[in-house]
Parts: C-alpha cells; structure tokens; sequence
C-alpha cells in the first residue's frame, strides 16, 4: 500500500489517497492525530487576536515582551514574527491557554 498524497475535505478533515495493489485509489479517512492538545484546530490569528481583544496591545506587550508587540503592532506583523520565531510562538500559546482554558 503506497499513500500517493494528502487531502483535506472543506470541514478540514484530513484523508490520504491510497493507491492498492489493483491500482485502483481508495479515500481513507486519517485518524485525528492530536486529541489532546487543546490547540488543535485553533489557528494562530485567532489566538493573537482573542489576546488582543481581552488585553489590548499595550497590556499585551507588558505580560509577553516581545517586539512584534511593543512597537506599531498589527495582527499581520504580529503573525509573520510568531510563525518565524518558535519560542514567541511557545510564550503566546503558553499565555492563551492560561488565560482561556487555565492550563498551565
């Protein structure tokens, strides 16, 4: 059984298409990988801004120090900075989970 490539259908699942002996494709739903990772499915704009609509950017910028959000911060700059950058992405994750879902 060789998977050839992976799709997602309009409800996000994830499914890979599988290419059997008979050469003829089969569409099998893949398992949910992450059923305990409260960020699953959650995406990185909405939790900056969720962040921002509670804490403002200047408070923001005072509880996680980080530049994209002490000066002229934008939800845009803010993403292209936390997408490269992986322990602000960590500290902005870190700080939405304990704000919204009290885990620490």
């Amino acid at each position: 059984m060789k998977i050839d490539f992976v799709i997602s259908s309009p409800n996000n699942e994830k499914h890979a298409l599988v290419q059997q002996e008979s050469a003829k494709y089969i569409l099998h739903q893949a398992p949910m990988t992450q059923p305990n990772n409260p960020l699953h499915g959650v995406k990185l704009g909405d939790i900056v801004e969720a962040l921002v609509e509670k804490y403002s950017w200047d408070e923001l910028a005072e509880r996680i120090p980080i530049r994209c959000f002490m000066y002229d911060p934008s939800v845009k700059s803010s993403l292209k900075f936390l997408r490269r950058t992986p322990w602000a992405r960590e500290k902005v994750e870190q700080f939405y989970l304990q704000t919204f879902h009290n885990l620490k």
